[in-house]
C-alpha cells in the first residue's frame, strides 16, 4: 500500500507537465477564487455548469487516469451522497402549501350573440377562462421519502458546492508547486505588509504546511506496514484490545510527527530562518506568457457570464 501514489491528495505532480503547469500561479489562484466564489447566491444551473467546467478542464490537462480517477471519484461520490441525503431529509419549511385555484380545470364559455359578429356594449361577449395549475411543490412522495422543490434546490447547492471546492482546490495543488503558491500569495498579499501584517511569515508557514503533507502520509504508511508485519489477529483481540492497539498507533504517529516538526524547526534555525526581516527568500521567478493573458481574458468572460446568467 503506497499512500503517496494511491492517494495523492494535495501533492504536486511534477510529471507530466501540462499546459496548466505552465500558467502563472497568480492566474491559477484567480481562477481558483472564481470557482470558489461564483457559486455564492448563484442559480442551480450555474452551479451545475461549474461541475461541467471543472470536468472539462481536468480532461483537457491530459493528466494520468490514475491521478484524477481516484480523486474525482471520491469527490463525486461524497457530493452525490450529500445530494441524496439533502434531497430526502425534511426541508425545514413547515408552511402548508395550498393552490389558490381549484384542483380541477375551470373553463367558462359564454356563446356569442348571433345577431352581430362584434358584440356591442351591454351584449354578452365570448369569455373563455382556463385556469390550469401545473405547479407542484412536492415533486415525489414515496412513503416516508418526500422530495420537494426546496430540498432539490438545497441538494444541488450542497452537492455542487462541495464538488467544486474539492476538485478545484485539488487541481490547483496538483499543477502548482508549493514554491509557486508561496511566491504568488506573497506577491498578492504584499500591500498588507504596510499595515504591519507579517506576510512573509504567513506564506512561509503555508509552504511548510504543504511540504509537511507528504511526511504525514509517509508516517501513516510506515505505521500501517509495521502493524501488518506483526500479523495481529484483530478478532482475538476483541474491541477492547483493538482499541488499545489503535490508540498506541495513533500515539506513535503523533510522536513521529512532532519529531519531524522539531527537526525541520532546528534545520531552519541553523540556516538563519530566525526572522523574515533578516532572511530573504527567493521563492519563484515570474514569467507571464501569452497563455497567461489568454487565461485572464477567459476569466473575464467567465465573470461576465456569471453576472449575466448566473443570478
Amino acid at each position: 500500500m503506497d499512500l503517496l501514489r494511491s492517494l495523492p491528495i494535495g501533492l504536486y505532480l511534477e510529471q507530466p507537465v501540462t499546459w496548466l503547469h505552465r500558467l502563472d500561479p497568480r492566474v491559477k489562484a484567480a481562477w481558483l477564487m472564481a470557482f470558489v466564489l461564483t457559486p455564492i447566491a448563484a442559480t442551480p444551473y450555474w452551479r451545475l455548469s461549474l461541475v461541467g467546467w471543472l470536468l472539462a478542464l481536468m480532461v483537457s490537462t491530459l493528466l494520468p487516469l490514475r491521478v484524477w480517477k481516484r480523486q474525482v471519484g471520491l469527490a463525486a461520490g461524497f457530493s452525490l451522497l450529500l445530494f441524496l441525503v439533502t434531497l430526502v431529509v425534511p426541508d425545514g419549511l413547515t408552511v402548508t402549501h395550498q393552490p389558490r385555484t381549484p384542483a380541477d380545470e375551470l373553463s367558462i364559455t359564454v356563446p356569442p350573440s348571433s345577431s352581430s359578429a362584434t358584440p356591442s356594449v351591454g351584449e354578452d361577449a365570448p369569455i373563455t377562462l382556463n385556469l390550469g395549475n401545473g405547479y407542484q411543490y412536492v415533486l415525489l412522495q414515496a412513503g416516508p421519502l418526500r422530495v420537494t422543490r426546496r430540498s432539490l434546490n438545497l441538494g444541488i447547492r450542497v452537492g455542487t458546492l462541495v464538488f467544486t471546492l474539492l476538485v478545484s482546490t485539488n487541481l490547483f495543488l496538483l499543477t502548482t508547486a508549493p514554491e509557486e503558491i508561496t511566491a504568488g500569495l506573497e506577491r498578492l498579499l504584499r500591500p498588507l505588509g504596510r499595515f504591519g501584517i507579517p506576510v512573509t511569515e504567513i506564506v512561509l508557514t503555508l509552504t511548510l504546511s504543504l511540504r509537511f503533507i507528504p511526511l504525514v502520509l509517509e508516517e501513516i504508511q510506515n505505521l500501517i506496514r509495521s502493524v501488518r508485519t506483526r500479523a495481529i489477529n484483530w478478532r482475538k483481540l476483541g474491541f477492547r484490545g483493538s482499541s488499545q492497539v489503535a490508540l498506541t498507533v495513533a500515539e506513535r504517529l503523533v510522536d513521529n510527527l512532532l519529531v519531524r516538526a522539531t527537526q525541520i524547526a532546528s534545520a531552519m534555525q541553523v540556516r538563519g530562518f530566525t526572522s523574515p526581516n533578516r532572511h530573504q527568500v527567493k521563492w519563484h521567478q515570474f514569467h507571464v506568457f501569452w497563455l497567461d493573458w489568454l487565461a485572464i481574458a477567459v476569466l473575464m468572460l467567465f465573470i461576465l457570464a456569471r453576472i449575466r446568467w448566473g443570478s
